[in-house]
């Protein structure tokens, strides 16, 4: 077997292992209180965006405190091809009719089989979500930053 597919071989099980914590550390929070505008200091409550940095973060990946900064970060991914550890970026009512980045008002992280790990909204609590026809309709992109 060629040295250079063992290097690919091993970079993708180290990837898939972050991916991996990455959402286990996410599983911790669920049920955590959502508040907008959450610091990014703690983490009794969070925004969709302070979650995703947290729970990167403590991973070792730095990621920029709002969704629209998110967005900037990492390589763009075709939906049909999402793995488990993406960055999902969604639009929101608030924001759908505005330009390029501006549109983007929500972010969730990939956890596979068609479910998405995040927060949203005032009342709602770090969930689990499948990633249905709603969300579908508001997706904007996807990102990979491991």
């Amino acid at each position: 077997m060629p040295a250079a597919f063992d290097i690919k071989k091993k970079k993708i099980m180290r990837v898939n292992m972050l991916a991996d914590q990455i959402i286990s550390t996410g599983l911790r929070f669920l049920g955590t209180p959502y508040v907008f505008n959450a610091r990014s200091d703690q983490t009794n409550v969070f925004d969709c965006s302070s979650f995703i940095q947290h729970i990167f973060g403590v991973n070792g990946i730095s990621l920029p405190r709002n969704s629209r900064q998110q967005f900037l970060m990492g390589t763009r991914i075709p939906f049909s091809q999402i793995r488990q550890g993406d960055l999902l970026f969604f639009t929101t009512k608030k924001r759908e009719n505005r330009e390029g980045v501006a549109k983007i008002g929500h972010v969730a992280v990939y956890i596979g089989k068609g479910h998405i790990l995040h927060t949203y909204r005032q009342g709602k609590k770090v969930q689990i979500s499948e990633l249905d026809s709603h969300w579908k309709s508001k997706y904007k992109g996807t990102k990979r930053v491991i």
